[in-house]
């Protein structure tokens, strides 16, 4: 078994059995909101997009998380109430991290299971393939030009290096893990 394979299947387990208190899961879910709309506004295709979608909801579930969100007029993602059903519900399929990291190592999508609204699927799925942040740019601001591109390649090596070690990990089968 992979050390580290092993170790994020442990955690995920624990995760799993813990049930987090409610102001816990809300501020965690209000801190993910604000980080995702800093990046759509670096983004102002993407905002256009989203603004068209207004009122619609997006539900994501992985595991014994789950975050519903709604698309705002201004192009943007606000926290969802869960009176109505979403009009998209996007479920993580694998309920192993080192299998999602692997996915992700290996520059693919993690397995997803798609219910609702076709139109807003593609929508989504646009925005995951063309909205990136722009950690480089925000460092700048915070610690000026040379120090963020240092930060920023520094932080890149680390990934590459964590990617390839991740890409070099054996798949485990379920019976691996017992």
């Amino acid at each position: 078994m992979a050390p580290l394979g092993g170790a994020l299947d442990l955690f995920a387990n624990l995760l799993q059995r813990w049930e987090p208190p409610v102001w816990l899961r809300d501020e965690l879910s209000q801190r993910l909101v604000l980080v995702i709309n800093h990046v759509l506004q670096q983004e102002p295709q993407a905002q256009q997009r989203i603004a068209r979608l207004h009122g619609q909801q997006l539900h994501f579930q992985w595991q014994n998380i789950s975050l519903q969100l709604v698309f705002t007029p201004a192009g943007l993602m606000d926290l969802a109430s869960n009176e109505r059903p979403a009009d998209l519900r996007v479920e993580l399929m694998s309920q192993r991290p080192s299998e999602v990291m692997h996915a992700l190592a290996q520059g693919d999508k993690p397995a997803v299971s798609i219910h609702g609204d076709v139109r807003l699927a593609a929508e989504v799925n646009w925005l995951i393939d063309h909205v990136r942040w722009d950690a480089q740019a925000d460092l700048a601001r915070l610690f000026g030009d040379a120090a963020a591109y240092r930060i920023a390649q520094a932080a890149r090596s680390a990934a590459q290096a964590l990617k390839r070690f991740v890409s070099s990990m054996p798949m485990q089968t379920a019976r691996d893990v017992r």
